[in-house]
């Protein structure tokens, strides 16, 4: 099969997908919930951003309403960068990371994940939160970028161990034709210093979430904050972006700092939190972890900025990354899934099966570490095209 549409433009699986999740029958139509919480684990632990982000707030909101509905204690770990948010996972300590785009990262076995400690890592998606929020570059206003051209000569954060975001960084330089050469790259030890470097003067713009509380941090300071907007008319510049970032979806935003119905921005978005479990983790309690968290959406989805993006309805199940079997069992009760959608998760699951088989012959072949990177990413591609699989990562 060739996997040509798993890359495409998230866009235009979407609205199809999120059609279709809208015929499900949600929370009060389901039996059964006094038995979800008996099954249920008595703990469970995530990782998740800092303890000021969007997505950690989010995650102790559907805590709160798991130990009130279903007395299980949620322990959320915060990490300050990806591969801290990760590592937990990929050894056992946790059982799921609310992470960002990192996770797709992680599966794709790039970045900070192309070392010879990490490669592709088998992971499923469980639900991620995708609602009104939007996902841009967050500019002093002062700055005077009112296009993203204008971030040329700008200085323009970069998170060490950040990658989503520093990807997310390059893209949008991309969607304006710019890359890093074109501005002055100043380096931060984490999302929430490159945030205080904007209201401190030291950097010009940092990428973010609307609804961060450190959006509103720098929209209060005397700086103050601007998004430039990414036009969605502007088909080159976006057809650029689905080569480099096949996640991101074009989106208008109506929450958020100096976001709202009466002040959209036109930019993108993709799901934030994603969370995310390995491949082989139990199947049982992710069905009852999603349907405790479908059944009982009311009771947070107004708890934390963003939490209402967790609904079915806000899903979009024909994405870049394989769904878990036991969300797809929930979905197949509650009448979401269909054949085309386990096609694509087929797909994508042969996809993480190629990335392994070609970082297992790698990992035999045992290349030294200085040129393992290089080595890696040069055998990644070559696997992929040779199966007709979107590279993405060159």
């Amino acid at each position: 099969m060739t996997t040509r549409a798993h890359f495409l433009p998230a866009a235009l699986g979407f609205a199809a997908a999120a059609a279709i999740a809208l015929t499900s029958v949600l929370s009060s139509a389901l039996p059964g919930t006094a038995r979800a919480a008996e099954r249920l684990p008595r703990t469970m632990a995530w990782t998740a951003y800092g303890t000021t982000s969007a997505g950690y707030a989010q995650a102790v909101a559907i805590g709160n309403m798991l130990k009130s509905k279903h007395g299980m204690s949620l322990r959320v770990l915060p990490g300050k960068n990806d591969v801290s948010r990760m590592t937990p996972l990929r050894s056992g300590r946790v059982d799921m990371c609310a992470c960002g785009i990192a996770a797709y990262y992680a599966q794709e076995g790039v970045m900070l994940f192309a070392r010879k400690s990490w490669g592709p890592q088998p992971i499923r998606v469980i639900l991620t939160s995708s609602g009104t929020l939007g996902i841009g570059l967050a500019t002093a206003a002062d700055a005077n970028i009112r296009t993203l051209a204008d971030l040329r000569g700008k200085r323009v954060a970069w998170i060490r161990a950040g990658d989503a975001l520093n990807r997310n960084a390059e893209a949008f330089l991309l969607f304006a034709g710019l890359g890093w050469d074109d501005v002055e790259k100043v380096q931060f030890s984490g999302f929430k210093e490159s945030a205080d470097g904007i209201i401190n003067d030291q950097v010009d713009a940092a990428t973010m979430a609307t609804i961060t509380p450190h959006a509103s941090r720098i929209a209060a300071s005397p700086r103050g904050l601007f998004w430039p907007p990414l036009p969605h008319d502007d088909e080159a510049a976006w057809a650029r972006i689905y080569v480099h970032s096949p996640y991101w979806i074009p989106h208008v935003s109506t929450t958020g700092a100096e976001v709202s119905e009466e002040r959209p921005w036109e930019g993108m978005t993709y799901p934030y939190p994603i969370l995310v479990t390995n491949a082989d983790y139990d199947a049982d309690t992710v069905y009852l972890l999603l349907r405790a968290m479908d059944e009982n959406y009311a009771d947070y989805k107004d708890s934390a900025p963003g939490a209402a993006g967790w609904a079915l309805g806000n899903q979009n199940w024909n994405w870049v990354m394989p769904i878990h079997e036991g969300t797809v069992r929930y979905l197949n009760e509650v009448g979401v899934w269909n054949a085309e959608l386990q096609a694509h998760n087929q797909a994508l699951i042969r996809r993480q099966e190629v990335l392994a088989e070609a970082w297992q012959a790698l990992a035999a072949a045992d290349v030294d570490e200085e040129a393992f990177e290089a080595e890696w990413m040069a055998r990644r591609a070559a696997a992929l095209s040779a199966t007709e699989m979107s590279v993405v990562f060159n």
